[in-house]
């Protein structure tokens, strides 16, 4: 059964969505939500939350779902993602299969390069990533 939800409105609501994407695993209806989010919303909505299995799902979600059809969302949630409490921290803690995983999105990023962001925002972005 598909996960249902309206766009949360706070904290609490993201976060129990999120409770429930990690449950089911559910890659789709993460990117179903990274898609009705507006990216500048998210630091407030992670709050102090972010921890590094949401992070992933985020990516994953961003990969298989988002990056094909609108790469220019896919830039802006990485902006926004990177601006979030927590974010050095969940980096730090990375191993080195994960960080290859952001390292793909990026990859798939500059070659679906759109007029949202140019080759040297990517290479900066890639930079508050640590890549």
């Amino acid at each position: 059964e598909k996960l249902r939800f309206s766009e949360p409105s706070n904290a609490y609501d993201f976060g129990q969505i999120i409770n429930a994407v990690h449950a089911y695993k559910d890659k789709a209806a993460c990117a179903d939500l990274l898609t009705m989010i507006d990216p500048q919303k998210m630091p407030v909505l992670l709050s102090n939350k972010l921890d590094g299995e949401t992070f992933l799902i985020f990516i994953q979600s961003l990969e298989y779902y988002v990056v094909g059809k609108d790469p220019g969302l896919v830039y802006q949630h990485l902006v926004h993602l990177s601006k979030a409490k927590r974010f050095k921290v969940v980096l730090a803690l990375l191993s080195k299969t994960e960080k290859e995983q952001v390292q793909q999105l990026f990859d798939l990023l500059s070659e679906k390069q759109n007029h949202q962001y140019t080759l040297e925002d990517l290479k900066s972005l890639k930079k508050v990533y640590e890549l």
